[in-house]
């Protein structure tokens, strides 16, 4: 317990799966936590909860696909709250699962909106913060598909391909300022993206969680809080010698 302590913590796309128990697990280490999300119900309940619990939560409504949204909320966070020590650049959508010769143009933008230019805007505005405060941690959300390819959801793997190469390239620009910036590579994780992923190929829940189980080496999905509990180990000071790190956590997924 209190591993973050002091330290004023921004969840991108904070309300479910990954972000929530992210939220969670960073108010119990005593972060104060700012949940942001477009889920506006399921961000406020979860704040609730974590007061309830003594934890420290706020929440705010933002579409990290908007410029004016982040520039807006961050701000409003800094004068509310204090100036960010952690951003978790959590929010993002799996988009369609065509063939890339069937994807519209549309379709391949929105992608890019919310994974990539998502985490563009969001650095762009933590980092002046986080100068101020003389460092920080941000830890980008990429997946196994920033490693490896996949034969599906051509518009995700692109994402999280570009995840991966902005953490580096922001992990060299602003080592000289004590900010530490890295990225997480999950495999499958019963999240409700990773449900309305398999119920888009047909599969209902049992029939898509066994599939998805033999995939991993070690037998089974991974669960939210496997990803929330590397976030923490980033934020933390232990990490105080990580940054442009890829931590992947897949079960053994890419050891193949």
């Amino acid at each position: 317990m209190g591993r973050l302590v002091n330290e004023i913590a921004i969840i991108t796309g904070g309300s479910l799966g990954i972000g929530r128990a992210t939220a969670q697990v960073f108010a119990k280490e005593g972060a104060t936590v700012i949940v942001t999300d477009v889920l506006e119900d399921q961000g406020e309940s979860l704040c609730e909860q974590i007061r309830r619990e003594k934890g420290k939560a706020r929440f705010f409504r933002m579409d990290v696909a908007k410029e004016v949204d982040v520039r807006s909320v961050f701000l409003e966070v800094e004068q509310a709250v204090g100036s960010a020590t952690v951003l978790v650049n959590n929010a993002g959508i799996v988009g369609p699962n065509k063939p890339t010769h069937e994807i519209t143009e549309e379709e391949w933008d929105r992608v890019q909106a919310v994974n990539v230019k998502g985490v563009f805007f969001c650095t762009k505005h933590i980092v002046p913060q986080m100068m101020k405060n003389g460092g920080g941690s941000i830890i980008n959300l990429s997946s196994i598909y920033g490693l490896i390819g996949g034969a599906d959801v051509p518009p995700y793997h692109a994402s999280k391909g570009a995840v991966r190469l902005m953490t580096k390239t922001d992990a060299l620009l602003y080592a000289a300022h004590g900010i530490r910036v890295n990225s997480i590579h999950p495999a499958y994780i019963w999240t409700p993206m990773v449900e309305k992923h398999l119920e888009s190929q047909g599969l209902n829940n049992e029939e898509g969680k066994k599939m998805i189980a033999e995939k991993h080496p070690i037998g089974h999905i991974g669960e939210p809080n496997d990803i929330a509990y590397g976030a923490l180990y980033l934020a933390s000071k232990e990490a105080k010698f990580v940054t442009g790190s890829e931590l992947v956590i897949d079960g053994g997924y890419t050891c193949r």
